[in-house]
């Protein structure tokens, strides 16, 4: 081998290697880098898989109407279940109990809840990029918040958010347990919730993904079972289901809300029902509503301990005597009076 042709091996060499060096300096830098924090540079098949994955669990779910105020025909929103047959029992506890609906706003164009940054946002709070352990952190909670809200009004939660919020957490629209998570955020209005509203809550459980959320869920459904705190929600359940324009609540709205929240652990409610509905009452007052709870509580079965000079309303006043009257000890005599 002559010497012009061992100088051109070197160099052939050298050039190799520098592009190799180069190659794998590259790839180094690459490996730096934690690409599985940053949602934008997951493939796109990835990111269609795992929609598919979650829509096919969602679809799963009983799917029942939306979280708010009661209307007059209520139209339930039925799924099948795996067997391909409606589940009986879950259609009675959706038409039976649950939260009043709200007033929906128009529909829209748009979708309310999934703009532009609904993909990035939910790659960011799944649970599998999130562990469970993990603090809490306020970034990722408003991102949670903004897969829910329209590009327009990023810092309002609605009724279309509201609906696919509770497909998320797996829980029902109209279940008391949403009612809590609203008394936690001391939310102003039924069927929305603020970013303000939001923060309050979460951040106070300590929550920022949907897994940590319906990990809390039982924790918020036993603080029905505390005397003081189940009597906030009483009182706090008055001004969130009632129309904000109106200084009372109306009937129909309160018979759910009391349904809801007494219906299973008051003896006398399903009478109380039946008084009401035979009754000239169109509206409960905060007064009102504030003794039935005291009334539920303190007077007996059998209403031995009921005083007709307390200082009860009149609505409860005339219960007990309408009650008396079914059961065969008294005569009327002062009828049912309306408000």
């Amino acid at each position: 081998m002559n010497l012009t042709s061992s100088l051109l091996n070197v160099e052939t060499t050298q050039n190799n290697r520098d592009i190799y060096y180069e190659t794998q300096y590259i790839t180094d830098q690459f490996g730096l880098c934690n690409l599985s924090n940053s949602p934008q540079y997951y493939e796109r098949e990835s990111w269609e898989e795992e929609e598919r994955e979650h829509v096919a669990a969602s679809a799963r779910e009983h799917n029942p109407a939306l979280f708010g105020r009661l209307i007059s025909r209520r139209r339930i929103k039925e799924e099948p279940n795996d067997s391909g047959r409606i589940s009986k029992d879950k259609r009675l506890v959706i038409r039976e109990g649950g939260m009043p609906r709200s007033k929906r706003r128009a529909p829209s164009s748009t979708n309310h809840h999934h703009h532009a940054s609904t993909d990035i946002a939910r790659r960011y709070t799944k649970t599998e990029d999130v562990p469970a352990a993990s603090s809490f952190v306020q970034k990722r909670c408003i991102a949670w918040f903004r897969e829910y809200t329209p590009a327009d009004d990023p810092d309002t939660l609605g009724p279309d958010g509201m609906e696919k919020f509770c497909e998320d957490i797996a829980v029902e629209p109209e279940n008391v347990v949403m009612l809590v998570l609203a008394y936690k955020m001391n939310a102003r209005q039924m069927g929305f919730f603020t970013l303000n509203e939001w923060l309050k809550g979460l951040s106070e459980l300590q929550c920022d993904t949907i897994h940590k959320l319906q990990q809390k869920l039982e924790y918020l459904r036993s603080l029905l079972n505390e005397p003081h705190t189940f009597k906030g929600i009483y009182r706090y359940a008055y001004d969130f289901a009632r129309d904000k324009d109106q200084r009372s609540m109306d009937m129909e709205t309160a018979r759910v809300m009391l349904q809801l929240l007494l219906g299973k652990h008051w003896p006398l409610f399903s009478q109380f029902a039946q008084f009401l509905d035979q009754s000239k009452y169109k509206v409960i007052n905060k007064d009102q509503w504030c003794n039935i709870l005291e009334f539920s509580r303190t007077i007996n079965h059998d209403l031995s301990n009921y005083d007709l000079d307390g200082a009860w309303p009149v609505m409860l006043d005339e219960f007990v005597e309408w009650l008396k009257i079914q059961r065969g000890e008294g005569t009327s005599s002062m009828g049912v009076r309306g408000s």
